[in-house]
């Protein structure tokens, strides 16, 4: 089964579908990786507050894969916003993943109340990314004025902005200022933690197409252009996961499943989130 690629605005070629490792313990992220990558993904999602780069990496070296076969994305820690904190960071990242680079390097969270300006860290993620520890460079959970200021006072535009979306949060306006400024929306919590899996416009989209819930909600995002990273330990969940693209939503299945938004976060505001691990 072949995986989409999305191109970046820099040129660079990321699988629209990765496997995500939020929440998973270090001490089975060795082997959830390895069996993602044996499922056929080829695309990892990390960050240094997950606490699970070191076992991402060995899963990866596991797999007997070359280095230009898997795309592998972190991000920073909100601990890190210093200009050469940020620097130091990242030179962690890549020692305890043992790559030389990263494929896409992302500022976890604007933090917009800290002392800390979010310029100050993106001026450092350029410096990263000219330094070529990173082939490409993003943010995460940006808004539109937190994208704004970086425009304004900033040279390179990021080439993702990673967010929270799902049926219940659809980020439509969000989603359509990415695009306009050629920024890629990657959807994190893509199925609400669950919550929209007993939703019964979603079962009854999945029963029509012989799918699960899961499957649906996760091809409803695909075919909306947005970049997805599932995760599980579950083997047979993590296949599941990845059986995307043998169906196609119709735009009616779309349209349905986009109405039922409530712009309801499962996480974090990102315009009040200040945390800073102690």
């Amino acid at each position: 089964m072949t995986v989409p690629n999305i191109t970046l605005n820099n040129g660079v070629e990321i699988p629209q579908l990765g496997f995500g490792t939020y929440q998973i313990e270090p001490e089975n992220t060795r082997e959830a990786v390895r069996t993602a990558l044996e499922v056929g993904y080829r695309h990892i999602d990390t960050a240094e507050m997950y606490g699970n780069e070191r076992e991402v990496g060995e899963g990866f070296r596991d797999s007997g894969l070359d280095r230009d076969e898997v795309f592998i994305t972190s991000k920073l820690n909100n601990g890190f916003h210093a200009h050469d904190d940020a620097l130091r960071a990242i030179d962690q990242t890549l020692a305890d993943l043992q790559v030389e680079r990263l494929d896409l390097f992302l500022v976890h969270w604007p933090l917009p109340g800290i002392d800390v300006d979010f310029v100050e860290t993106w001026k450092a993620m350029e410096q990263i990314y000219r330094d070529g520890k990173a082939r490409a460079i993003g943010v995460s959970n940006f808004q539109s004025n937190h994208l704004n200021r970086l425009r304004d006072q900033t040279d390179v535009t990021p080439a993702v902005n990673q967010i929270e979306v799902h049926p219940y949060l659809t980020q439509d306006e969000l989603r359509a200022f990415n695009a306009e400024r050629g920024i890629a929306t990657e959807a994190w919590s893509p199925i609400a933690q669950g919550k929209v899996l007993d939703d019964a416009e979603i079962v009854r989209v999945a029963e029509r197409h012989g799918k699960s819930p899961a499957q649906v909600t996760l091809r409803w995002a695909i075919q909306r252009g947005d970049i997805v990273f599932p995760k599980s330990v579950t083997r047979s969940r993590v296949e599941e996961n990845f059986a995307l693209f043998d169906f196609e939503l119709t735009d009616e299945d779309i349209t349905a499943i986009t109405s039922l938004n409530r712009d309801e976060r499962t996480g974090p505001d990102p315009d009040t989130f200040n945390y800073i691990p102690g």
